[in-house]
């Protein structure tokens, strides 16, 4: 049997990756009287007296909705709510084995935003933190401000904020490898997606300030009407030279390419045409922007891909479960830029010294260091900046 035969069968036997397991035992009628009636009336009675206390009466406080509307489902598309189920649930188990985060999945059958928006600030009392997944651009942008506006706990989109936590970690080492200064990077950015647009502006805030991107029709530039409103806003604050032409174009001289787009879009000739000892992240999967051996006989000195089966993956599992277990630590009512930096920086610093080398830059997923490192600072940031409650 091939993988998708094998993932086939997986998902039949097990009826779904996660259940719910009761905390308390129900073995006789003492053990009823106190879980439910009538023991139960006296912690609703605190909760209605202090909504606060949500947290410490019922499992609140370690709990996470994982949510979609099925719009942008790994690289399948627009498939529906149902059809995006499985990611949910896998996006669950993945929370409870990396960070023991209880998380619960919700598809959305509806593409309204203020449907969507309406439907998660209902319900988000029930739940510590709202983590978005798989909602198509430009929508996503505007569901997780909205929420932001109205929900008092973290909203964190992981397509856009996870991922860029981990391009963050990846180009911290990279710099320490080659020598270089966030600050001193030309960057390209290939993509002016939900993703590329978090990576960028991520990025930016981090200190890099030479930053062009490119869409399918090159260089996102100020003023070009086939922008959408999103990429209209980041081209008033990338590409300050107003250069024009190709992907091809833009990375002649650049330091960095980070691919966050389509397969077989860049060459080992263009690499060749970037600056001394380029740095590649090329994150379309599973076939990426460019493969890491046609990279490297470009001239790159690092190449990251999102895949498994070379050096370097940059997989958002190494930043998620521990951002959510941070935030749930404290009680965080936000998960803000400097929360999102510590957990760049927690995860770049798990690789020693000693360790790091041209294809060991990011920790593996079973790194058992990460998800500690990456939650306690995620939790300071979070004191340092006023957002915790606890």
């Amino acid at each position: 049997m091939d993988a998708k035969e094998r993932a086939l069968l997986a998902h039949e036997k097990w009826g779904g990756k996660i259940e719910v397991i009761a905390r308390c035992e129900v073995a006789n009628r003492d053990d009823l009287s106190i879980a439910y009636t009538p023991g139960v009336a006296e912690p609703c009675l605190k909760i209605k007296e202090d909504v606060s206390d949500s947290y410490r009466y019922t499992r609140r406080h370690n709990l996470v909705a994982v949510i979609t509307d099925g719009t942008a489902v790994l690289g399948l598309g627009d498939i529906g709510p149902e059809a995006g189920m499985p990611v949910m649930e896998g996006k669950c188990a993945l929370f409870k084995a990396f960070a023991d985060v209880d998380a619960f999945p919700l598809c959305v059958k509806s593409k309204d935003v203020d449907e969507i928006v309406r439907t998660i600030e209902l319900i988000s009392g029930s739940f510590g933190g709202i983590n978005l997944e798989d909602i198509s651009a430009p929508r996503c942008f505007e569901i997780e401000r909205r929420l932001k506006e109205v929900c008092d706990i973290p909203i964190f989109h992981d397509d856009q904020h996870g991922t860029a936590v981990c391009c963050a970690a990846a180009m911290i080492n990279a710099c320490r490898l080659t020598g270089r200064e966030l600050k001193n990077i030309k960057l390209v950015v290939n993509g002016c997606g939900a993703a590329a647009i978090a990576v960028t502006k991520f990025l930016m805030f981090l200190g890099v300030q030479d930053v062009t991107m490119c869409e399918r029709f090159g260089i996102v530039c100020e003023g070009d009407e086939r922008l959408n409103p999103a990429q209209a806003e980041m081209a008033k604050i990338t590409n300050r030279s107003h250069q024009t032409g190709t992907l091809a174009d833009a990375v002649k001289g650049a330091d960095v390419f980070f691919g966050l787009s389509a397969p077989g879009v860049l060459t080992a000739e263009m690499v060749a045409t970037m600056a001394k000892d380029p740095m590649v992240f090329a994150m379309a999967n599973p076939v990426p922007e460019i493969w890491p051996d046609e990279a490297k006989k470009g001239g790159a000195a690092v190449v990251g891909t999102g895949r498994s089966d070379y050096p370097n993956q940059i997989n958002n599992v190494l930043a998620f479960p521990g951002i959510f277990r941070g935030a749930l630590d404290v009680r965080a009512s936000d998960i803000n830029e400097e929360m999102k930096m510590a957990a760049a920086y927690a995860i770049a610093h798990v690789i020693s010294d000693e360790e790091l080398s041209s294809d060991n830059i990011m920790p593996l997923a079973f790194d058992e260091r990460v998800t500690g490192a990456v939650a306690k600072a995620v939790a300071e940031a979070a004191v340092r900046t006023g957002v915790a409650r606890i």
